[in-house]
């Protein structure tokens, strides 16, 4: 099974395949709050995560997400300009799920409850620096090629 490897430092999500090598590598953004695992910190949690579910497939690009369920919107600049501030959350959902009891799994710091995903954003959106709200975000075209290569249940590296 392949697993994803996501580098805070660098900004970096690798996906290494069965053999070790990275298949691919793409520039991603996590939380401009840094790095932690509290609930209602709006930080990208570090450690040894799953993906335990995978959402969007066959949706077209730029399909808006709320509460992972499409909205029937579509992102484009006039919708974004009708709602400032909003968390675009596009594309496709890869919903993260902690797999290190009392650090990123159950009580208050547990990655799936807190909704943490890997997820497409406007492409206007920077990348390769920090400026989520604790999801680690990707260009669509990108987010659609890793969510057709990995399965549910691939395990994903959050480091420093």
């Amino acid at each position: 099974m392949p697993r994803i490897l996501i580098r805070a430092r660098e900004q970096t999500l690798e996906l290494i395949d069965d053999h070790g090598v990275v298949a691919r590598r793409y520039a991603v953004s996590t939380a401009s709050n840094g790095l932690g695992e509290q609930q209602g910190s709006n930080c990208t949690p570090r450690g040894r995560h799953v993906v335990r579910a995978k959402i969007g497939g066959g949706m077209p690009a730029n399909t808006v997400f709320r509460g992972r369920r499409p909205t029937g919107e579509l992102y484009s600049t006039e919708l974004a300009q009708q709602q400032p501030g909003r968390d675009w959350i596009l594309t496709r959902i890869l919903w993260l799920s902690g797999c290190e009891p009392g650090f990123n799994r159950l009580g208050e710091v547990d990655t799936m409850r807190r909704y943490i995903y890997i997820h497409g954003c406007p492409d206007s959106e920077p990348m390769g620096t920090p400026c989520s709200h604790g999801c680690v975000r990707m260009r669509n075209a990108e987010i659609i090629e890793l969510f057709e290569l990995v399965p549910a249940g691939t395990p994903v590296e959050i480091r420093e």
